[in-house]
């Protein structure tokens, strides 16, 4: 049986002529039929499903707890998991969640902020105080791994975007530390952020601070980024502030009231009063003041 290669040599040149244009055109057919199969797997069934956020902010969504790290005696780092390895929770830096539960036949609802990101795949962190008598501290302090909490966001007045001020301060009390740190990030891994950034962060004790040792690196390898500790109850030798936040510190450790500048704070209902009345006598517009 001759081969189809010495068919091809017997042919007269005209005839060479058809054969090599009916390839050339069956060699694009085949790459359209190719192009279009794969088009098809992309788009059908079979194809990687690209997932959006996995929070939801219309509606409440479940999430199990993963695991559970203590960090000081009455503080616990949470971690619940996503749905998919891949999710990402989806929440715009300056935005936070809302937790739903009902604790004794009532329905109880409290913020919190990840210290996790939309770098972090497949899980979301949350540094929570445990209060004696707070009932949500207390209710997830009690999940046991693979139990639910709902969730809903994001939610928020603040959505943060770089460059959108020229100078932040922060005053930070307990956890209100969270939503400072998810600022002092965003701003400090982008090198075109020329954000300054002043942080008073206020607790009881030494051992209350939260994320010192972050806070400390960052400070040290971002010059625009600066913090200034202040205790109730200093140790000996203690470098930082003593007392209660003052209209002192916030003269020496914040930016000036300016149209340019902010000023945001998060801590318990009693420092952010005051912290607020302290800031008005220095000068600060309602303008210059947020509150989370």
């Amino acid at each position: 049986m001759n081969t189809l290669t010495e068919i091809y040599t017997s042919l007269p040149t005209t005839a060479k002529i058809g054969v090599a244009v009916v390839v050339v055109a069956a060699g694009i057919v085949v790459s359209r039929l190719a192009s279009t199969s794969t088009s098809s797997v992309v788009d059908g069934s079979k194809s990687p499903i690209v997932r959006g956020p996995a929070l939801n902010s219309q509606e409440y969504r479940k999430f199990k707890l993963r695991e559970r790290h203590m960090i000081n005696h009455n503080t616990r780092l949470y971690r619940f998991s996503l749905e998919d390895p891949n999710d990402v929770v989806g929440l715009p830096i300056g935005q936070h969640m809302s937790i739903k539960a009902v604790i004794d036949g009532k329905v109880v609802c409290r913020s919190y902020t990840p210290v996790s990101s939309d770098e972090d795949k497949g899980y979301f962190d949350l540094i929570i105080k445990v209060y004696d008598k707070g009932a949500m501290s207390q209710y997830i302090d009690k999940l046991k791994p693979g139990e639910t909490i709902e969730v809903r966001g994001p939610k928020g007045q603040f959505t943060y975007t770089p460059n959108m001020h020229k100078k932040i301060g922060m005053l930070a009390g307990g956890t209100g530390i969270t939503p400072m740190l998810q600022v002092v990030r965003a701003i400090l891994k982008n090198p075109e952020d020329k954000t300054e950034v002043r942080l008073i962060f206020a607790n009881v004790n030494e051992e209350d601070i939260l994320l010192k040792k972050e806070l400390d690196e960052l400070a040290a390898k971002h010059p625009h980024f600066k913090v200034l500790y202040v205790l109730n109850n200093p140790p000996e030798g203690w470098k930082g502030g003593v007392g209660f936040v003052n209209q002192d510190h916030m003269r020496e450790h914040l930016p000036p009231a300016h149209s340019d500048n902010k000023i945001v704070m998060c801590g318990p209902a009693p420092m952010n009063k005051a912290m607020e009345s302290h800031l008005k006598s220095l000068g600060y517009l309602d303008d210059h003041i947020f509150v989370f």
